[in-house]
């Protein structure tokens, strides 16, 4: 029989695995490759297992339906109230993008027309965290990162966007890049030539990148076939395969295994998982070039490091795809 001590012991264990949260904010390219669809939903699944607080989704992607698609999919796992910003540009129409499927079939508030900028909400939210209390993931190309670097003090902070960065971010997440080298990778390209080169130049905070060829070791998505035909996964992963350019031409009618970029971003910021799922490679910087190419040069100075994998690929997937669909 338990006594009240060892009750009491055993839920002094137990807090720690439960508190602090992990405060995340999130920035993505949703709406092309289905990987930001995954990444978004274990992202809802942590939030509501308690393991994080999803402070905000910053969306990169200016195509129309975005944004919508993004608080569709929040909703749809009962986070209606996560703030969504947007990088204001001239949005665009891409009948390919999974955003539109989403916001057509699902229920959401947030149009590419209400929602707010996504500097101004970066800016509002650092402005009011705690020094060092943030871990910022992005899974796509960096001008809302840029954009929040060049910011001017405001009514949120006295701070200019790059004092703002490194007082309340402690680490960054960056899916982006192939390591140690690659000539051009899309996150780190996004048809805006010098963005990333511009963002790592700036930033002196810890950096962990999760590279293209990580990712693309792990192939995920068919057991999503097994999902009610209304859920986000589901119609996006569909949509995807059915009408993406680089996937199109092998669907069969059903949602076809792809690349798992984002969702491991989001898994080691959260998990970390080193000695498990993968290990670091450190004592270098990555630099990127203007046209999204990059280059792994050692130094013995530096907050950079980039992930290795480790785990089994087959069991990698499992894994990935169970935090996909919430069973952990």
């Amino acid at each position: 029989m338990k006594t009240k001590l060892s009750i009491y012991i055993l839920f002094l264990l137990w807090i720690p695995a439960v508190f602090p949260q992990t405060k995340i904010i999130f920035d993505t390219d949703f709406g092309a490759d289905a990987d930001d669809l995954g990444a978004l939903a274990m992202l809802n699944h942590f939030q509501n297992k308690g393991e994080i607080e999803l402070l905000a989704v910053m969306c990169w992607n200016v195509e129309k339906y975005a944004v919508s698609a993004i608080d569709a999919v929040n909703t749809y796992y009962g986070n209606p109230d996560i703030p969504i910003g947007l990088r204001k540009d001239t949005p665009h129409e891409t009948p390919w993008n999974h955003s539109k499927v989403i916001a057509d079939n699902l229920k959401h508030d947030v149009t590419y027309n209400n929602a707010p900028d996504a500097t101004a909400l970066y800016r509002e939210l650092l402005g009011g965290s705690e020094d060092q209390s943030i871990v910022l993931i992005t899974v796509g190309p960096l001008m809302n990162i840029k954009k929040l670097i060049d910011s001017k003090p405001d009514a949120f902070s006295p701070l200019n966007g790059l004092e703002l960065i490194h007082t309340k971010v402690k680490e960054f997440v960056i899916m982006g890049g192939n390591f140690p080298t690659s000539k051009d990778e899309w996150n780190f390209n996004g048809n805006m030539p010098g963005v990333t080169k511009y963002v790592l130049e700036n930033l002196t905070l810890p950096i962990t990148f999760s590279g293209a060829e990580l990712g693309s070791q792990i192939k995920t998505g068919e057991v999503f076939n097994d999902l009610p035909k209304d859920s986000p996964l589901y119609l996006g992963f569909f949509h995807f395969s059915k009408h993406a350019p680089w996937m199109n031409h092998l669907f069969k009618g059903k949602i076809i295994d792809n690349a798992t970029f984002d969702q491991t971003a989001v898994l080691f910021a959260i998990r970390n998982g080193l000695g498990n799922y993968w290990h670091k490679v450190s004592d270098g910087i990555c630099i990127a070039d203007e046209a999204g190419g990059n280059i792994w040069k050692p130094s013995t100075n530096s907050n950079h490091s980039y992930l290795v994998l480790d785990k089994d690929i087959p069991q990698m997937e499992k894994e990935l795809e169970a935090f996909m669909l919430g069973n952990f």
